[in-house]
């Protein structure tokens, strides 16, 4: 690639687990060469949380960063956009997390989606890229678990939780839940299997590319492959062989888990299919590997499979192309996000044509003054209300008196649809003794502030 790559380690606090519903409040991150030498010093932001959210109880005592907190001391989104686009995610940057695919990242494009910013160029564009250590975790403490101490639960299960894994290799970790000790932390790991497993580190790396994922996976020449994902179950260590079978939605592909005897499924009186066949997202970093690497070692004792049952199971598998057939019509038809009602919820329901593209650079662009008078006739329906939603978190004073009834009309509905829950988990919290007092006055005061006069 012509840009110089870097790491950049990053990791979210957020009012909730909900990307298309809570919001970003903390973000956290330090760039590393790829060495994983630290460049420069850590980034460590708060997000002001707007007055129509609603923040999970339970996760704020978690993190303990309050709404009063942010508001004091934080970026608008629009200025956390542009400030992340402009000097963190630059041309040759890789953007590292833990379990980052499934949660930070759909934080970031949400928030990018709401804010007029392409919600996916961020990962792809001039050389940028993505890794999840998650999966890289699990497929190490599968496949070369040597020279790392791994943690297990109190009743003896195996556990990846990042803070455990830190502790139980001695790497300091003092906030767990402060992003930026969870960045320090995953550095450390990273580290650290750098340095015990440097060559199934490297083949992970090269599996972040989709292209390289589907020369490995495909239904052209298919063929069984070691695949750790948490789909699969602890006692195998998050890993198994599987294989390709049919093609999938956006590109991708459903394998079907060779752990697995089809003919002995068919034969229960309700067979139960979940997680035996899922979907391999080619673009999700996967941890896969070709077969070979089980014949080093003890591979095959460490997963508890071998290639014998690995062989009576494909072929039980591919005697039922009715099955296969089922499997591809069901994924087919399943709606992986249902249709949103609210706009800034409907990032997935569809990509924007080159005249909205245009007006959404001309929006991010806008003086305020300029943004007081914008009404672009958009293509897209979903727009008109994000640029309403836009205007008002960022730049109230834009509002006119129609925009702002219309906003309160929407602010209201959006803390009323949570409010309920949210008394529930005050009231419980409460309740128990080792609550923390002063964040739960504050949540009460939140709740009070937002409320219409």
């Amino acid at each position: 690639m012509d840009q110089k790559q870097t790491f950049f380690f990053y990791d979210l606090e957020t009012s909730g687990l909900n990307p298309r519903e809570d919001r970003l409040m903390q973000f956290a991150g330090i760039r590393t060469d790829m060495d994983l030498k630290q460049i420069g010093d850590p980034v460590n932001l708060l997000v002001k949380l707007s007055d129509d959210t609603l923040p999970s109880p339970q996760a704020i005592m978690v993190t303990k960063i309050t709404p009063q907190s942010t508001l004091m001391d934080g970026f608008t989104e629009a200025e956390f956009c542009k400030y992340v686009m402009d000097e963190i995610f630059t041309p040759g940057t890789i953007a590292m997390g833990y379990n980052s695919v499934r949660f930070d990242d759909e934080f970031m494009r949400h928030t990018f989606w709401r804010n007029f910013y392409d919600p996916y160029e961020w990962q792809w564009k001039d050389g940028r890229s993505r890794w999840d250590l998650l999966d890289v975790v699990r497929m190490t403490r599968a496949l070369r678990p040597e020279n790392i101490s791994w943690p297990v639960t109190e009743d003896g299960k195996a556990t990846n939780r990042l803070e455990l894994i830190t502790k139980q290799n001695g790497i300091s970790h003092e906030h767990a839940h402060d992003a930026l000790s969870d960045v320090e932390a995953l550095i450390s790991v990273t580290r650290l299997i750098k340095e015990k497993q440097p060559q199934l580190y490297d083949w992970l790396f090269k599996m972040r590319d989709k292209k390289a994922v589907q020369k490995l996976i495909n239904l052209d020449k298919p063929a069984p492959f070691v695949y750790s994902s948490g789909r699969y179950s602890s006692e195998f260590e998050k890993t198994t062989v599987a294989y390709p079978i049919a093609p999938a939605k956006n590109g991708n592909v459903l394998v079907f888990d060779l752990r697995q005897n089809l003919d002995e499924l068919l034969a229960q009186e309700e067979p139960k299919f979940f997680p035996t066949v899922k979907e391999l997202k080619y673009n999700h970093c996967p941890a896969v590997a070709p077969l070979g690497v089980l014949a080093q070692g003890d591979g095959w004792q460490k997963i508890q499979l071998d290639q014998s049952r690995i062989e009576r199971n494909l072929k039980a598998l591919l005697s039922h192309p009715d099955f296969i057939e089922r499997m591809r019509t069901e994924n087919e038809n399943r709606e992986e996000f249902p249709p949103a009602v609210d706009p800034e919820s409907a990032l997935y329901d569809g990509f924007l044509d080159d005249t909205d593209r245009t007006r959404c650079n001309a929006i991010r662009r806008a003086t305020i003054n300029e943004l007081a008078d914008f009404h672009p006739d958009f293509h897209d329906p979903r727009l008109p209300d994000l640029l309403l939603h836009y205007k008002a978190r960022n730049f109230a004073e834009t509002l006119s008196e129609s925009e702002h009834q219309k906003w309160e009309e929407y602010r209201i509905q959006r803390i009323r649809a949570r409010q309920n829950s949210y008394i529930k988990a005050i009231q419980e919290l409460a309740a128990q003794p080792n609550t923390d007092r002063y964040i739960l006055e504050e949540l009460q005061l939140w709740y009070q502030s937002l409320l219409p006069y």
